[in-house]
């Protein structure tokens, strides 16, 4: 997913030095440093418990679903949040769009259908090397319209199949991992933080932007708006990115023809679409084709377009409640985002946003708000460094460079896309900045070195189109 902080497996004990760091961390804040002065006790304890709650997702005592639980009970407890407050993130909508979504996605594996769409574009592009890493990129892109997970895209559908590709060519792990696999598993995974960005159901974090985006600068994105405020950039990115991934780590083996083959055969093993795979796919095509209408009809929400969807699946049997219940990142999802999504409002509650932007923003007073933007995108992207998730990365970041980057004077629309896209972009500097990083990383594929390279490489590429190719075709469209 662009992405949920990391579910841990359930064997895995719970780390106590951590937690004894987390609950330091909320005593230095909330009872040690002073408050602002605009700021109340009880705000500012609510402020502590907020970043200690990040700094949980950040430093993984146990799994990031009981941190945020922790969290609500901390926010209640010792920030004097009401119970109807803190447990408000359970009733928003778009959390349980979210969840229905990523159901989708799991009758989108089950039935075959995502398998077949990456044959597709294979079989169509597939005879060469670069040719099949953007029919991996393609594939993503076409799964991002609306499965808000890149793991469930990136990790679970497109990696598999490049690493059956791979080993078709006898490019395995280690020495042999030259011939092919490295340069597509870097390709797939650069190319998923650009699907991630292009669509606005393709990550919980991004609803999670949306919501704040309306929140903080009272600018409201939809799935159409936001694709199209994304589409140059993001086609000028995918034309750009797997070729620069080719030139930066360019594999041994040149052509593919036997890939596009394997992909003919798999195609034709599978017969025409048919069946359960029919119903999945009509029910896919529908909701992206309802979610566009759903920006444009006020009563037509999107997450009605997503229950319905559901409700077809489960109505046809296209997806089981056993197989739902299953689907554990959906469900993971849905505990910690809407614990997030409260968490977020009640920051903006606080006031400290605000106070920050008004004080970092004094720093620039005469600067002219394009070099305080362009500054201020870099710092927020090369800063996830220090972060393991783009989710926990917007969340701990995105409040207060809104407010700062519209304090000083440059366009509400421009800011929150801007910063939208750079937080899903930030995602393919390290092999640990989303969840589907260290999936592939693991594999051995890719060294420490090579990952690291190619991630600074890309993440230059991404500021160069997406900022300056950004600002004159959101010129064009009358954001600014």
């Amino acid at each position: 997913m662009a992405d949920e902080p990391a579910a841990a497996p359930p064997a895995r004990p719970v780390r106590p030095w951590r937690l004894l760091a987390l609950a330091g961390i909320y005593v230095v804040i909330a009872h040690v440093l002073p408050p602002p002065e605009a700021i109340e006790a009880q705000d500012w304890r609510r402020v502590g418990v907020f970043f200690a709650t990040i700094a949980g997702l950040m430093l993984q005592p146990m799994p990031g679903s009981q941190v945020v639980l922790v969290g609500i009970a901390g926010m209640i407890v010792l920030g004097g949040l009401p119970m109807d407050r803190a447990l408000s993130g359970y009733s928003a909508p778009t959390v349980w769009m979210v969840l229905m979504a990523m159901l989708m996605s799991r009758a989108l594996r089950d039935s075959g259908l995502a398998r077949r769409i990456a044959l597709w574009f294979i079989r169509a592009i597939g005879r060469t090397s670069l040719g099949l890493g953007y029919a991996m990129h393609l594939t993503d892109l076409t799964l991002a319209t609306g499965v808000p997970s890149i793991t469930a895209r990136s990790a679970s559908i497109v990696f598999p199949i490049a690493r059956s590709i791979s080993s078709l060519y006898k490019s395995h792990p280690g020495p042999s991992s030259a011939i092919l696999g490295t340069f597509l598993m870097t390709c797939l995974y650069q190319g998923s933080v650009i699907a991630s960005a292009m669509f606005y159901y393709s990550s919980a974090a991004n609803l999670l932007l949306g919501e704040l985006a309306a929140e903080y600068a009272g600018v409201t994105i939809t799935w159409a708006s936001w694709f199209t405020a994304g589409l140059l950039p993001g086609l000028v990115a995918s034309a750009v990115v797997p070729w620069l991934v080719y030139r930066v780590m360019p594999p041994s083996l040149k052509k593919t023809p036997a890939a596009a083959e394997f992909a003919d055969g798999q195609l034709a093993e599978l017969g025409p679409i048919r069946g359960r795979e029919a119903v999945v796919g009509t029910v896919f095509v529908g909701l992206i084709g309802f979610w566009v209408l759903s920006s444009y009809v006020s009563w037509l929400s999107p997450t009605l377009v997503a229950l319905l969807g559901i409700a077809v699946l489960f109505t046809t049997q296209a997806l089981t409640w056993d197989s739902a219940l299953s689907e554990r990142s959906a469900w993971d999802i849905f505990v910690w985002y809407g614990g997030l999504l409260m968490m977020g409002g009640v920051l903006n509650d606080t006031g400290v946003a605000t106070l920050f932007a008004e004080w970092f923003g004094s720093w620039f007073t005469g600067v002219p708000w394009p070099v305080v933007f362009v500054a201020a995108l870099v710092i927020y992207f090369y800063a996830h460094y220090f972060f393991a998730s783009t989710t926990v990365h917007a969340l701990a970041m995105y409040p207060p460079f809104l407010a700062l980057l519209v304090g000083v004077g440059a366009p509400a629309p421009v800011v929150v896309y801007s910063l939208v896209f750079i937080n899903n972009l930030t995602a393919g500097l390290t092999h640990y900045g989303t969840t589907t990083s260290p999936i592939i990383f693991v594999e051995g594929y890719v060294s420490l070195k090579d990952w690291w390279r190619v991630g600074f490489h890309a993440s230059v590429a991404n500021l160069a189109i997406w900022i300056p190719v950004g600002l004159l075709w959101w010129k064009i469209l009358g954001l600014w």
